[in-house]
Parts: structure tokens; sequence; C-alpha cells
């Protein structure tokens, strides 16, 4: 129903609204006694193979949704109802900021994919604190972390540890976001040696806490295989829990979508679909080049069970979901699990 009647009228209007809109319309069902459960009866699929410990983590399913769509954890609790197994909230940032211009947000229908230039919009990491202090249900919580837009590369440690600090008592992992291609000069992050020089400093800040969270490292799609040789090393070197692969792609290659629409649209990152083989690609050549010595989750172009498990066969050992979770509707998450489980994975 989601995809014949539902998905027709909402893609009429600007994506964002859109967006804001369904928000809105999920807390609102979710405060109607009975609600949630129904959810969890539509949407949920229970079983003990799809359970796993990864990063020291028990996750009851590995099918996540990842970053940007609750970027104030605002809905985690009501998200949760729809059977992730766990949910990435962010990016946040030290102080609130507007994020870029709109309009920012495109689909591209005819290629089941999404552009956005976001810039990291969010209320401040203090807010997002005070609401996962009030977290009821017992969903996994990411947070995902960035720096500000107007600090300067050579000072984002300062603001990277600030949300560490702040998050740490109410996530149960951090991700490290330097591969947004909406932010000025954020991806120069990833070179080897600054992005060694934040790892270790965020490392050792963990190392010193009586229990320690894991620490994963989200990186780009456009990355040269030289580049994802760097990742593996500076992995090993700083002693961080893991990678998330990938974040959205400035490669516009392969598009169906006329030249003059992708134009129009300008800048931004590219999800969806068209970002799935690259994203294997980039789980696979990790995976193998570490001989799996750290655990991936894998994102970018799962829409369906098999997406998933070609994945977690490239070497993933979760996945999340995003813009499949736009195109697919809220059943996605329980006809991946249905399928990794049928597969036996």
């Amino acid at each position: 129903m989601y995809k014949s009647l539902i998905r027709p009228i909402l893609f009429k209007f600007y994506a964002e609204d859109v967006h804001n809109f369904v928000f809105g319309s999920i807390k609102t069902f979710s405060k109607i006694p009975g609600v949630p459960a129904i959810f969890r009866a539509l949407f949920n699929y229970e079983n003990k193979s799809l359970e796993r410990t990864v990063f020291g983590i028990k996750f009851k399913n590995p099918v996540g949704l990842a970053a940007g769509l609750d970027k104030d954890a605002e809905l985690f609790d009501e998200l949760a109802n729809f059977g992730f197994g766990f949910i990435e909230i962010g990016t946040v940032t030290p102080k609130g900021q507007p994020g870029n211009p709109a309009p920012r947000a495109f689909r591209l229908i005819p290629d089941d994919g999404l552009i956005n230039r976001m810039g990291f919009n969010n209320k401040g990491v203090m807010d997002a604190k005070t609401l996962l202090q009030k977290r009821k249900s017992g969903v996994i919580i990411g947070g995902n972390i960035g720096k500000n837009k107007v600090t300067p590369n050579d000072k984002a440690v300062d603001d990277y540890v600030l949300n560490f600090e702040a998050l740490f008592d109410v996530v149960d992992y951090f991700v490290v976001n330097v591969s947004s291609p909406n932010t000025p000069n954020l991806r120069e992050l990833q070179d080897k040696e600054p992005l060694t020089k934040l790892l270790s400093t965020l490392q050792t800040l963990n190392d010193d806490k009586p229990t320690q969270k894991p620490i994963l490292l989200k990186i780009a799609p456009d990355l040269t295989n030289e580049q994802l040789d760097d990742i593996v090393d500076i992995v090993n070197d700083t002693k961080i829990a893991g990678l998330i692969a990938t974040n959205t792609t400035i490669s516009r290659e392969g598009l169906t979508a006329t030249k003059e629409r992708i134009e129009e649209i300008g800048a931004g990152g590219l999800s969806g679909i068209p970002v799935r083989k690259r994203s294997t690609e980039v789980v696979k050549y990790l995976h193998d080049k570490s001989n799996g010595a750290f655990p991936i989750i894998g994102v970018g172009g799962i829409h369906t069970a098999e997406d998933a498990i070609e994945k977690l066969r490239a070497g993933a050992s979760l996945v999340q979901v995003y813009t499949g979770f736009i195109y697919e509707g809220p059943s996605i998450v329980k006809n991946i699990n249905k399928g990794i489980a049928k597969a036996g994975l």
C-alpha cells in the first residue's frame, strides 16, 4: 500500500517538507494508546538467528537506521517500533546550526536515489543529550558526531571531543563523520595524518573511561584503493572498533536522470540505489584487505533483502538503511530481516 498509494502522494511535495510531516505524524500517532503496539505487530520480525554481537554489543537484528533521518534524537523511541536493530542519531555538532539554504534535498525518482546538501543542520549536541537521557525503549543508539561549519579543520578535534564527552553516557557507540560532502573541507579530515590524530585523541579519551564505548569511522565511497589502504592502517593503529561504509557520493555516474535535472539540483551527496554497487565494493575491499580484522557496517543503496545480503556477503557485520526507508516504506526492515533469516546469514 505504501508504494502504490502513500508514496505517490508524498512524492508530490518537497522532500524536506515531507520528512518533517512524516516525523510529526509518527510522533503524534505514537502518543495514541495502542498505536505503538500496532506498529510493532505490523513491522517487527523476531528470529533468534538474526541476533549477533558486534564490537561487544548484542543486536536483536542486523538492520539499523543510518544517521541523517533522526538528526536531533527526537524520534528514536518511536522509530524503534518499526523493527530496527539499532538507530543512529545525528550528525550532531557542538553548537546548533541551520545547515545549508533550502532547497537542499532532492529525489531522483527514476534512479531510486536522493541528493542532499543538508549541511549538518541540527540543534546542537546538548539538545540531543537531553532527549537521549529520556530514552524509554531499549533500542541501541549510535551517536554520529561532526564539526561545526565555522570550525576550521585545525580545530576540528576540539569539536569531536566536545561531542564525545557530551554523549558518552547516553549512546551505545560513536560514529566519527568526516565524510559528508556538504560541509566545506570536511573530507580533508579523511587524510591520514589529521584522521589519525582525531581518532587517536578520541580513543585515548575512551580508554580512560571506566567502561569504553565502540568508536566507528564513517568513510566516503569516493576514496581510492590507496586511501582505503590508509584507512585500514589507521583503524589498526588507533584501535578504534570498526568502520561504516559508506556515506553519500559526489559522483553522478550512471544516472538515468537527465543532465539538465542533475545540473538544476547542483551539489550534494547522492544516496540510494546509485551508490549501492560502489559501497559494496568498498565493504568487500576493506574486509579483504584487513582479513576481517574489524567489523564493518554496510550502508548504501539497501532497498531489499537481496541488497542487504549482498553487503553481508561482502563482509559487513551489520547494515543500515536510509534512502531505502523513504522509497520502500516502513515494511523494509521486516522484509530485510526475513530475507536474511531465510538466507541463513
